[in-house]
């Protein structure tokens, strides 16, 4: 590289400033605030409510399909009960069965029709759930719905004094609305029939395969690009520093490659700020807070595109000298050709995603505006010893633990599910997370993965390939391949506790921090690296500098 391109280089990396120090703003709020794996509870233990024989069940979610004159239509969600027979778990086993209104409609006394092998719709209140299903039972219903009195679902438990409790029919809940809309067709006369049935999830998804995929690749890029960076950078400054130029001070001073080392301080502090984040979520979740979250990660998804962008077209000779001309634009400062051009498509891509993110497909933009972000962070925020990872990925495993199981004792719910599912929004989740619909789960729903168990393991593994490139170690002799490896497995024991709990939300670091750390603090060790992994690092770092003479 001539000393031509190296001043452009210089020129580039001075200026980029305002966009890194915007980005690294942007990340603290976003990869750090939800670190989760989830698929969405189907099945919901209960260790609070009542529980004794005849009273035990799982609270599990029901699917109500529903015909109207003989014709399909909609399709609900409902609750079973604590109580009464398990459900039928396969479609086809399920029958079609007529559905009737209680008289009285609370079903609280002896019903005045007939209810023989039907489904009877009644309305909460006046007595209690396992009352409800006793009457109905007696009067030879096979089932029973309980139209709640609100949108939401309600679990149905027993009474602390109830003894007759050996219900055979089951007893679902379904929500206000469902019922109501049930109702109104019962009382124009029309024929509705139901069928219920709570479908067992897949042992694993096609998605959560793809997310592995996602989460393992997006990894290796941001590795190789911030270990060629390093490298380049180390070249650079050993050719200044033969040339005995003095442009080897300002290529210190900006850094290798426009990074940001992390500190042992800014490590416990990047997980304090992000819990204050994650309870500012938690407490301010709405419509409106959604949208300012919406406009963050757009901000940030702008940013990790266009470098992203920029870096690939920059590999292209054609595009090299637009990479490397520079305009100044106000605010933002020198910008280069290549960054213009790009800099349009990028926010066209960010905007039309926020506008039309509801839509089933916008899960596609989310993704890769989200792996944009995360490769970016990668590149630009760098881990500079094993010590600063140790501290950063340890206070990240507290954190998730925390804020996942601990949390449940002060809130009475998990903080980390509740703000990545995104309650009280009214949206499907948070935008800082990947996500890809299930496919094959009869459910529905999106696997997902949240930043931070992305970037923050990353941080650790993209140290370990700058640092095997910088000592000139092979992929047998290194770590990288080692870290990587851990990583993918920690990630892959994440899904099968996720699926052996039936979609409950898991913290990731909880099973990848153990593997990725363990592996690399135990090989260390045992080559005998340990100590300058720990306090020294990456060699690039430790370049001596050289007093220059003033030319005679």
């Amino acid at each position: 590289m001539t000393l031509t391109k190296t001043k452009s280089k210089l020129v580039s990396l001075n200026l980029m400033g305002f966009q890194r120090d915007m980005l690294c703003v942007v990340g603290v709020l976003l990869v750090m605030s939800v670190t989760l794996g989830s698929a969405g509870d189907i099945v919901h233990q209960d260790d609070v409510t009542p529980s004794k024989k005849g009273c035990d069940n799982n609270f599990v979610l029901v699917k109500v399909p529903t015909w109207i004159n003989g014709i399909e239509d909609r399709e609900y969600v409902g609750v079973g009960a604590r109580f009464g027979p398990t459900l039928e778990s396969k479609e086809k086993r399920a029958n079609h069965t007529k559905v009737v209104l209680a008289d009285p409609p609370d079903c609280c006394s002896k019903p005045k029709n007939n209810l023989t092998g039907e489904v009877v719709l009644v309305h909460r209140g006046n007595c209690s759930f396992t009352k409800k299903a006793n009457i109905a039972e007696a009067s030879l219903a096979i089932a029973i719905l309980i139209i709640n009195n609100r949108t939401e679902l309600f679990k149905m438990v027993c009474e602390h004094n109830e003894t007759d409790l050996d219900i055979k029919i089951p007893t679902v809940m379904i929500p206000q609305d469902a019922g109501m809309n049930m109702k109104n067709q019962l009382e124009k006369n029309s024929t509705v029939s139901v069928q219920l049935y709570s479908p067992l999830r897949p042992l694993v998804d096609i998605a959560e395969v793809f997310l592995w995929l996602m989460a393992v690749g997006t990894i290796l890029c941001a590795s190789y690009w911030s270990a060629w960076s390093a490298r380049e950078a180390a070249i650079e400054q050993d050719k200044l520093l033969k040339d005995g130029s003095d442009e080897v001070l300002n290529l210190e001073d900006v850094g290798s490659s426009g990074s940001v080392d992390i500190s042992t301080t800014a490590a416990i502090l990047f997980v304090v700020i992000a819990s204050c984040f994650l309870v500012m979520l938690y407490k301010l979740m709405s419509t409106w807070f959604i949208e300012v979250l919406v406009v963050l990660f757009c901000i940030g998804g702008v940013e990790g595109l266009q470098t992203c962008l920029v870096a690939l077209f920059s590999c292209f000779r054609w595009f090299e000298h637009a990479g490397q001309s520079f305009v100044k634009v106000p605010i933002f400062g020198a910008i280069s050709y290549l960054t213009l051009a790009i800099s349009p498509f990028c926010i066209a891509f960010a905007v039309v995603w926020a506008v039309k993110r509801q839509l089933s497909f916008a899960w596609i933009g989310q993704d890769i505006l989200g792996i944009a972000l995360i490769i970016t962070v990668l590149q630009i925020v760098h881990v500079p010893n094993l010590k600063v990872g140790t501290v950063l990925l340890g206070c990240a495993f507290l954190y998730d633990i925390f804020w996942v199981f601990v949390s449940k004792w002060w809130f009475h719910e998990s903080v980390m599910i509740v703000v990545a599912r995104g309650d009280k929004s009214g949206e499907d989740g948070i935008p800082m997370l990947l996500k890809i619909p299930r496919m094959f789960d009869p459910w529905g729903g999106y696997s997902v993965i949240g930043f931070g168990d992305i970037i923050l393991p990353g941080l650790l593994v993209a140290f370990s390939l700058r640092y095997d490139w910088l000592s000139k170690k092979s992929l047998r002799t290194g770590y990288f391949v080692w870290a990587m490896t851990a990583y993918g497995l920690g990630l892959l024991i994440t899904y099968v506790a996720l699926n052996l709990m039936d979609g409950h939300g898991q913290p990731a670091l909880l099973y990848i921090v153990p593997f990725t750390l363990g592996t690399f603090l135990t090989l260390g060790k045992k080559r005998g690296d340990l100590h300058i992994l720990w306090t020294r690092g990456e060699p690039e770092r430790h370049c001596p500098h050289i007093q220059l003479q003033p030319s005679q």
